[in-house]
């Protein structure tokens, strides 16, 4: 592999081996390419669970998906098998315990968990789960992220608003890079992932989240504008609000595309519009209800600004696709 390529280093699943040996199967696994640990499946076919681990510079990325089960390093584990390392653990679907010294974490879907791999832990799913685990080196995750190290294990994603819209940026962040699909480079995406760990570790201690790289600030805000196209009520100021900065800034975050965030928010939702009126089922959409779903509160500004962007109107749009 090209230096410059995000590299899948292993993949791993317990769906062809025989249930009786899938424990054992997942444990040695996870000892030679994560972490040890012992498992424990509440399911009558045993434990099914699939996972893949994706190289970004010095740090890693596992995929894992799974039905309900347990994980636990035990203190025996942590002091047989050490492993010096931050866990940040993004949770995509199901529900999660996370036990740990200090008390009980609880985490829902769209939940970041982080954690010191050298306290013992047990992290408990009770249905079918994904998640996103991202594996630091601990003085790298001192350096880059938290001044100190990790006091105790601390969950994100539902304090503030702008707590709320890091962990989406980095949930969109990291499923891109696992579906290898991102465009990133090592190095670059390793910057992106840290620099949004960071902003949330300053988020949550108090401490200054200090003047964020442009590019990882531009992914906050296309993610919170891509999830918040169909608002009318979406603008600059409130993209700026959420991510705690000035509009001027964020005007110099957008400054790289070209574009400025105004246009931004416009030019994207005419693009779905557009591909709303010229994809299937086009013929049983009214132009009203593609200019309100796209966050146009008026229909004829919504045409005005399509016809200038495309150079027909929406109706001829729709009609030369429906012929």
């Amino acid at each position: 592999m090209p230096a410059d390529t995000v590299t899948v280093v292993s993949r791993a699943t317990t769906e062809h081996v025989a249930p009786a040996e899938r424990i054992d199967y997942w444990e040695d696994y996870n000892r030679r390419a994560l972490v040890g640990l012992s498992c424990t499946s509440y399911s009558d076919q045993g434990l099914l669970a699939r996972q893949t681990n994706i190289e970004l510079a010095a740090i890693r990325l596992a995929d894992i998906a799974g039905n309900a089960h347990a994980i636990e390093r035990s203190p025996q584990t942590v002091r047989s098998a050490p492993k010096d390392s931050v866990f940040a653990t993004l949770l995509l679907t199901g529900d999660a315990v996370f036990l740990h010294e200090h008390g009980c974490l609880a985490a829902t879907a769209g939940e970041l968990v982080v954690y010191d791999t050298r306290s013992p832990y047990l992290f408990g799913f009770s249905s079918s789960m994904r998640q996103m685990l991202v594996d630091i080196p601990r003085d790298l995750f001192d350096r880059a992220c938290l001044a100190g190290g990790l006091p105790a294990p601390m969950l994100f994603g539902r304090d503030t608003a702008r707590e709320g819209t890091l962990v989406a940026a980095l949930r969109s962040l990291l499923g891109g890079l696992a579906a290898l699909r991102s465009g990133w480079e090592p190095d670059h995406a390793e910057a992106a992932v840290l620099d949004l760990l960071r902003q949330l570790a300053a988020e949550r201690t108090g401490g200054r989240p200090g003047h964020d790289g442009y590019r990882t600030q531009l992914i906050v805000a296309e993610d919170y504008i891509e999830r918040h196209l169909h608002d009318p009520a979406l603008s600059t100021a409130r993209v700026a609000g959420v991510m705690g900065i000035s509009v001027r800034h964020l005007a110099r975050i957008f400054e790289s595309t070209g574009r400025s965030p105004a246009r931004h928010i416009t030019e994207r939702r005419l693009e779905e519009a557009h591909r709303q009126l010229t994809g299937g089922g086009a013929r049983d959409t009214t132009i009203a209800d593609v200019a309100h779903r796209w966050g146009f509160s008026s229909q004829a500004h919504f045409a005005r600004l399509f016809r200038a962007r495309f150079g027909r109107t929406p109706s001829e749009a729709r009609a030369a696709t429906s012929g």
